[in-house]
């Protein structure tokens, strides 16, 4: 990309893609095409092929998507498939119409097995079956790598998927009833802490693994290899490095300040018990994280304060 290529965000007030927005204003791109999802459906077709033809982007990151965390994931299932896949699909294939360049598409690790070897290697995709609680959102992602290959393979379109792992920072979603478990616990721990509660409840046995990367390393990561990745199949992006879902809660009560005791309620569901992705493509390619899990979660809570006050 050029300083003065024409890049479209497709997503850009989410965590992901204003990431990306900042990460590119901040090396000096300077246009930059965003469409609010009032200002542009993308689940609807022919606004987005409109949109495609009238500003001709010439790069795309494809940020926008349903998300959520497990309650969400599971109870709005018929949701999460269709508008992801119909998201995906139009933006795609509007994108190879037009002429687009290069574009970007981000998955979720939740498109391996849920049993698969661990780390998570890019080659484990499709090699078993998946998490039940977020089948329906990982067969749109699943789909939505397939199809930049089969336009690579059949249109030689030059388009590019990558998978990063759990993630956090600026513009997170805080709701306690579709969030993810890190902006989850914490609001739980900053609502305890305020409140003088005795106890936080969190869900599961506490047991299970997961590993978080802060959106701007992932904003960087995205440009990155938008500027250097050019083949088929998938790119993890993650720390590498992963801890309990019991440590992350520990670590948000110390960075919250919060002195009460945790509560495990083992009736709920854990999950996929690990999800560790294999970053050894991503580091043999040149990139590795720059922020660290203390330190991300220090400014992401620093972040929830001003929101709160806000």
């Amino acid at each position: 990309m050029d300083k003065s290529s024409k890049i479209y965000i497709a997503g850009h007030r989410g965590m992901v893609g204003s990431a990306i927005h900042r990460k590119l204003l901040s090396e000096g791109y300077h246009h930059i095409i965003t469409r609010t999802s009032k200002e542009l459906d993308l689940r609807v077709q022919e606004p987005v092929n409109e949109f495609f033809e009238t500003e001709r982007p010439e790069y795309v990151f494809l940020a926008a998507a349903k998300v959520g965390g497990i309650l969400a994931n599971n109870t709005l299932r018929a949701d999460f498939i269709y508008e992801n896949l119909m998201v995906q699909n139009n933006v795609i294939h509007s994108a190879y119409a037009t002429g687009v360049k290069k574009l970007l598409f981000l998955g979720s690790s939740c498109i391996y097995p849920k049993l698969a070897p661990q780390p998570l290697k890019e080659e484990y995709l499709l090699t078993g079956p998946l998490e039940p609680t977020n089948e329906p959102y990982a067969i749109a992602k699943i789909a939505g790598i397939k199809m930049c290959d089969a336009y690579r393979a059949q249109y030689g379109c030059n388009f590019i998927s990558v998978m990063p792992t759990n993630l956090y920072g600026p513009n997170d979603n805080y709701d306690l009833e579709h969030a993810h478990v890190l902006p989850t616990f914490i609001r739980k721990f900053h609502e305890a802490k305020m409140s003088n509660a005795a106890e936080v409840v969190i869900w599961g046995t506490g047991t299970p693994k997961r590993e978080f990367l802060h959106a701007d390393d992932l904003a960087d990561a995205c440009v990155f290899l938008m500027n250097t990745y050019n083949e088929a199949g998938l790119v993890n992006i993650g720390m590498g490095e992963d801890l309990s879902i019991t440590a992350l809660a520990m670590m948000i009560k110390e960075v919250v300040g919060y002195h009460g005791n945790i509560v495990y309620d083992a009736s709920k569901p854990d999950g996929t018990p690990r999800k560790l992705l294999d970053v050894s493509k991503l580091a043999n390619l040149g990139w590795r994280y720059s922020i660290g899990l203390r330190e991300g979660l220090e400014k992401v809570y620093q972040d929830y304060l001003q929101s709160v006050k806000g």
